[in-house]
């Protein structure tokens, strides 16, 4: 049996076996008007997404390299890798994808759901939107102190008596 959940205003289907599919466009970077539709299995535990390479030739999209990944088994497999635009609604986002051979079940992976800023809750199977957090800008808010450089001269005058900072020299007699 499966069921609909809401979720982030769009639908995704989470299976009697908590199995979790969503619907995403997927567009060549280069032309990311022209999209095709594909069903993945969202799974948190794999790295990278894969896409059936039939769709990724169709969209022109083209390998960029061969990379060998270990199953669950322990087995080992090459996959050729390239780079895709995922879109769901109004979120879009750049991803590694691998190709996907005829035995291969299309996944969405971590990298592909962070690049469009949503997370999976595991427990509601829902999809949550993450906090995007960018390291210090300046001019944006509190920065560390290394980050801002050396310290003016009156707040160095401050520090005498602590450790490490400069002391006058006492004169020989």
């Amino acid at each position: 049996m499966q069921r609909w959940q809401a979720a982030e205003r769009s639908a995704i289907l989470a299976g009697a076996m908590g199995l979790t599919v969503l619907e995403l466009e997927i567009a060549n970077p280069a032309r990311p008007a022209v999209t095709e539709r594909v069903d993945l299995l969202i799974d948190s535990g794999a790295i990278y997404s894969v896409v059936p390479a039939a769709v990724l030739a169709r969209l022109g999209i083209e390998p960029l390299v061969e990379q060998q990944f270990r199953l669950a088994n322990g087995s080992k497999i090459s996959r050729k890798k390239g780079g895709a635009v995922f879109k769901r609604g109004e979120r879009i986002g750049v991803a590694d994808v691998i190709f996907g051979e005829e035995a291969d079940s299309p996944l969405l992976g971590a990298t592909t759901l962070e690049a469009l800023g949503l997370s999976l809750d595991p427990i509601r199977r829902e999809l949550e939107p993450l906090p995007l957090i960018l390291a210090a800008v300046r001019g944006a808010g509190p920065t560390p102190a290394r980050a801002r450089g050396p310290a003016p001269r009156d707040r160095r005058a401050r520090t005498r008596g602590c450790r490490g900072a400069r002391r006058p020299r006492a004169r020989a007699a």
